[in-house]
């Protein structure tokens, strides 16, 4: 039998609140402050799914002394050509160079999604495959201007703008956006938040 319980969401991003919102789930939102920085050597799909993982378990250190039952839920997206991780860019010139290395090739969109609940941690790990038109230099500097992609991992939005450059995508659209929901709502069964 399912029990529901509290839902906290382990995230600051605004995508993954209004998807979460639109599906109808009832949440909390506490930021998780942990260091993101990669390991040498470590694997891009490894490392988001750690990011995801610690996210969850920082918030839940947070709840250990409340006596309401709390599931965690938290996610990290990355977006990466092979081993090579394109995160939120530094700068213009960071950008600039994200979207020319984007440029008329495939690159992958990866979230971990953690679940935390009765100290059980799940995750699942989805990747999806997006194609980029060619991007010149006018559309950078015009994208650039609107303010969009300063905190978007890979300095785009696929819900924004940047969907004019979207060539081809393969696999699920909001594991793009942030939240994979189907992966999501598998693992919210366990605590009665999902949808359907």
């Amino acid at each position: 039998m399912t029990t529901k319980t509290s839902l906290v969401l382990a995230s600051s991003s605004p995508r993954r609140k209004d998807l979460l919102t639109a599906m109808g789930c009832v949440y909390q939102i506490q930021h998780a402050s942990i260091d993101e920085s990669r390991f040498e050597n470590e694997l891009a799909a490894e490392y988001v799914n750690r990011l995801a993982k610690e996210k969850a378990e920082e918030v839940n250190r947070q709840y250990a002394l409340n006596s309401t039952e709390v599931a965690i839920l938290a996610a990290d997206t990355i977006v990466c050509q092979g081993e090579t991780v394109f995160g939120k860019p530094k700068n213009k010139d960071d950008a600039f160079q994200i979207w020319t290395q984007l440029s008329n090739t495939q690159h992958n969109v990866i979230t971990a999604v953690s679940l935390i609940a009765c100290d059980k941690v799940s995750t699942r790990l989805v990747s999806t495959m997006v194609e980029f038109t060619e991007i010149n230099e006018t559309q950078m500097h015009h994208y650039w201007s609107s303010g969009e992609p300063l905190d978007k991992a890979g300095a785009y939005a696929i819900q924004g703008l940047a969907s004019a450059w979207v060539k081809l995508i393969h696999g699920s659209y909001s594991n793009v956006v942030g939240l994979p929901l189907r992966e999501t709502n598998d693992l919210l069964k366990d605590v009665g938040h999902n949808w359907l």
